[in-house]
Parts: C-alpha cells; sequence; structure tokens
C-alpha cells in the first residue's frame, strides 16, 4: 500500500475507565455495545469521522447491514451524502490486525453493493483511505472533508 495516512488514535485517548468498561456508548446506533478493541477502533473513527472530517453524526451508520446476493454483510461504518446514498464506507480492525489486501478486498466486495466514492481501512493505529477513480482506486495522501466527499459523488 502506497503509504499511511497520519491518523492514529493515541494510546489512552478513551479515557481513563472507557477501556476497562464492558459496554461502550455508540452515538451512532444510540446504544452502548460491547467494548471490545474492534469497537474501540469503531467509536475512534466514527469520532476521527464527525470531527476531523466534520460529516455529521446522522449521516453516519454504524453496523449497517446489506446484502449481496444471498450474502448478508455489516460494514463497520457507512456516511451518506445528503441524499442518504452512500460515499464511504470504513472497515475497522482491532489494533494488531495487520490491514494488508485482504482487509482491503473485504471492504472492496462491501463496495460491489454500496457502489460508494471513498474505501477506508483502519485498525486505530494505521488508516488508509482509498477513493474511487477513472483509473480504479487511488490511495489518498489526506483525508477528504464530508463537503469534498458530497462535490466528488
Amino acid at each position: 500500500m502506497a503509504g499511511i495516512l497520519q491518523m492514529r488514535r493515541k494510546k489512552g485517548t478513551f479515557g481513563a475507565g472507557m477501556v476497562q468498561d464492558a459496554y461502550i456508548w455508540d452515538p451512532l446506533r444510540k446504544k452502548s455495545v460491547r467494548n471490545t478493541p474492534e469497537e474501540q477502533v469503531r467509536q475512534w473513527f466514527i469520532s476521527v469521522l464527525h470531527e476531523g472530517m466534520k460529516v455529521p453524526e446522522h449521516m453516519m451508520g454504524s453496523e449497517v447491514a446489506f446484502r449481496h446476493g444471498a450474502k448478508e454483510y455489516r460494514a463497520d461504518i457507512v456516511v451518506y451524502s445528503r441524499e442518504a446514498s452512500p460515499v464511504m464506507v470504513v472497515e475497522c480492525k482491532r489494533p494488531e490486525v495487520e490491514l494488508d489486501q485482504e482487509v482491503v478486498d473485504q471492504a472492496l466486495r462491501y463496495n460491489n453493493e454500496l457502489n460508494v466514492k471513498y474505501i477506508t481501512v483502519t485498525n486505530g493505529t494505521k488508516t488508509f483511505i482509498f477513493e474511487r477513480t477513472a483509473d480504479g482506486w487511488q490511495f489518498m495522501q489526506k483525508a477528504p472533508m464530508w463537503e469534498e466527499m458530497l462535490c466528488k459523488h
């Protein structure tokens, strides 16, 4: 992969007690969910999307279920346009999971159904964002802001 975006979860960014709690609040699902390492990465990246990339919370979904053929999938995070069309799919992994081609392929399979402009894979330590262009998927050096995603959609 071409490089790493400079978005890295800092140790301890979840608060002193939060990592030890059995549950963590998901603002998108509006409920407490099991506090797993992957869930911590998902919640961290939701905050990156909201605070850093300026995606309104109501324009994101987490654990979004969809069907491709006979198989059912769940995307970790989907970002939507104002028209409620998916523009980005995010695949989150535990911090110790290597972000290899298999992980990218998983997000690409989701795209077969969602038809997004951006694919993101993250493990909280490394984050890769790809943009679909006329030449295929291109690694992005900089994370797009939500308004930029909409202009290119």
